[in-house]
């Protein structure tokens, strides 16, 4: 391996789109979670699929570990370059590249954002559903089969990808999937690159599914006394068939930092956020029928609006409830948990994990993502305070053995990246070693984000 000769040889052809300047090696080298400064050797920024697919030759040459790289939001580490190497940037690939309004799909480069889309596509009367939270790029977001506050109703990018464009460890390009809705053409690679976290190759174009603007919008906020009551009111909603779009949760922690943060009045206690598509008369129907099944299980505090500025106050509090959190701690950071059970189990699982918060010497916000059973810990530590780190990783480390205990996954929608690498033989067994065994024929020289999700990159 000769990462050296890599470097020449890339900055030969890249120019200024080539760079080792200290700022962006740090820049590469951060992650939105616990892990430390980790930097690449270099980073580059490539404009087209072909400059891609000669900068992974070029790598697979001398043996260069190849990471690829969006706007950096994940919390796994999945991007933190490990083995060294060099970071493939994809801010200078975010083009939109045809909306096709009667099928209802769209082509898009990978650094485009999902954010950015939606803005493209207003004037269209279609819309990209996906919303993890932040701002990401859609080709981070189909490398760690993303997910977040809608997949209740849209499902997640499993579900919103229909075809991508690839660069394979050894510089080849090819395409998987079609524009057609479905298909029994062979092997779905699509999905077998969807979630692979760059260790299989780098995505450089996307075809996505959108979704019909709804006539209408409403939301609605109420508040429970009880985990279970909130639960069990998840449950009847499902059962019931009322097309909720969201339907969130956040715990009295939680109601405590937004409030302190953003001058809100949220009764200390578990909340249910919920949104509803459809037409005027649908959402207002969906609404007072939830509303309902709210007060039947002794919820409080019910309210909904249709008013865009009531909707988005509210959801902009939900996104920005990390943030809140944060600032509940001054000076703290985040060791951010994430895992999914069966939604009958959700309500056991919360209670036991913040019990065990409790009995420990830090704070732990807990919220999530009611409707699919993801929830999140926020634990919150400081560096300088001795072992509040190990007692972190120990409350997450139970966390993930209560969710396989209870038929759940490590991970709902974050990924394994390398902090969830040492829990994948608990959950997958046979089948962790089976990935490996892909991750060996599609990438032998084990170049492409190496490190990740399965057990060696030989």
């Amino acid at each position: 391996m000769s990462i050296a000769a890599a470097l020449t040889d890339l900055s030969l052809f890249l120019g200024d789109r080539f760079t080792r300047s200290k700022s962006d090696l740090a820049h590469h080298g951060r992650s939105e979670s616990y892990f430390p400064l980790t930097p690449p050797d270099a980073v580059v920024y490539p404009t087209s699929t072909d400059e891609v697919a000669r900068i992974v030759s070029t790598c697979a040459q001398h043996g260069c570990p190849v990471i690829p790289w969006g706007t950096g939001t994940s919390l796994e580490g999945h991007a933190l370059a490990i083995r060294g190497g060099v970071c493939v940037d994809f801010i200078r690939m975010d083009g939109l590249l045809s909306v096709n309004q009667a099928d209802m799909d769209v082509v898009v480069q990978p650094g485009l954002t999902r954010e950015a889309l939606n803005r493209e596509l207003r004037s269209t009367g279609l819309f990209f559903p996906v919303d993890p939270g932040a701002n990401a790029s859609l080709g981070g977001m189909a490398a760690t089969r993303a997910s977040g506050t809608t997949t209740v109703r849209y499902g997640t990018m499993a579900d919103n990808v229909l075809g991508l464009q690839v660069v394979l460890g050894d510089g080849r390009i090819i395409r998987t999937g079609t524009r057609a809705r479905k298909t029994a053409a062979g092997y779905d690679l699509t999905h077998l690159f969807v979630g692979s976290e760059g260790t299989l190759g780098l995505v450089t174009e996307l075809t996505l599914r959108l979704q019909g603007q709804p006539e209408a919008i409403s939301a609605a906020v109420c508040a429970f006394d009880r985990m279970q009551d909130a639960v069990d009111t998840v449950i009847a909603t499902i059962q019931s068939g009322i097309p909720v779009a969201r339907i969130e949760f956040v715990d009295a922690d939680t109601a405590a930092a937004v409030n302190s943060y953003a001058g809100m009045d949220f009764p200390l206690k578990p909340h249910l956020l919920v949104e509803f598509h459809g037409s005027h008369r649908a959402v207002a129907e969906d609404a007072t029928a939830f509303g309902e099944l709210v007060e039947d299980m002794g919820g409080e505090g019910f309210r909904w609006s249709p008013h865009a500025e009531d909707r988005t106050a509210l959801w902009t509090m939900r996104h920005n409830a990390y943030y809140a959190i944060l600032a509940s701690r001054k000076g703290a950071r985040a060791v951010v948990t994430d895992l999914c059970v069966p939604i009958s189990r959700l309500a056991e699982a919360v209670e036991e994990t913040r019990a065990d918060i409790a009995a420990s010497p830090i704070p732990g916000p807990i919220l999530g993502h009611m409707g699919d059973g993801n929830f999140h810990a926020i634990l919150l530590i400081h560096d300088d305070a001795p072992g509040e780190l190990e007692v972190a990783k120990a409350l997450s480390h139970r966390m993930v053995e209560r969710a396989l205990r209870l038929g759940g996954t490590v991970t709902g929608e974050h990924g394994v990246g390398m902090g969830k690498l040492d829990y994948m033989a608990a959950e997958h067994g046979a089948a962790w070693d089976v990935m490996g065994t892909i991750k060996h024929a599609m990438d032998p020289a084990g170049i492409l984000n190496p490190g990740k999700v399965v057990r060696s990159n030989r």
